[in-house]
């Protein structure tokens, strides 16, 4: 785990956002939960990408290094003040404004909005109590063979231990087992970061 967390690197621009997020109170994506999406975005050559949670920039730039260069990302949050720092990491990272549609608001109102069938992955880094919202929007918004990444299933440990049963955990858990038992669903767990249970739709 610490090895394959040391294998991905970041460049200053990584840094700064990390160190940014560090000082707003987000908690972002660890390098190598961040190569992952790299590698799904890339894998998927994914030209359309939604990001439920922008924080100050993370996961956005390592979804856009993975993205078609013609790629658009769409990435929602209520804080005014994170995305106006990921606005900043984007351009530094070199993407010009058309590659990012940045929407501030409740992902739960925003993502009725947005395209069926339009989507290549879609990347949800919110509140486990969002996590079957966020599925069932997925699930329409994604093409045939398109990907969902929810981050945190392994609810800070504790996902494995049958005692746990305060609300995040359970919540979690109903979530990935509905996923893994669903026909419309291939689905592994990735054990970077806080866990990312990796989702393609048939």
């Amino acid at each position: 785990m610490q090895f394959a967390e040391a294998y991905a690197t970041e460049d200053l621009v990584l840094r700064t956002a990390r160190s940014l997020a560090h000082e707003v109170g987000v908690d972002a994506v660890s390098a190598g939960a961040g190569a992952a999406l790299r590698l799904l975005a890339a894998a998927g050559n994914a030209r359309a990408v939604v990001e439920i949670g922008t924080g100050t920039g993370v996961s956005g730039v390592w979804l856009l290094r993975g993205m078609r260069a013609d790629g658009v990302l769409t990435t929602i949050d209520v804080e005014v003040e994170h995305q106006r720092i990921a606005r900043r990491i984007f351009v530094e990272a070199g993407f010009p404004a058309g590659r990012t549609r940045i929407i501030t608001g409740r992902a739960l109102d925003v993502l009725p909005r947005l395209a069926d069938g339009a989507y290549d992955l879609v990347f949800v880094d919110a509140e486990a109590t969002g996590f079957a919202a966020c599925v069932d929007a997925a699930l329409r918004l994604l093409r045939p063979g398109g990907v969902l990444a929810l981050n945190g299933t392994l609810a800070g440990g504790r996902i494995g231990d049958p005692a746990a049963r305060d609300v995040e955990t359970v919540t979690v858990r109903e979530t990935i087992k509905a996923l893994r038992e669903s026909e419309h669903w291939i689905t592994a767990m990735l054990p970077l970061g806080h866990g990312i249970l990796a989702a393609v739709r048939c």
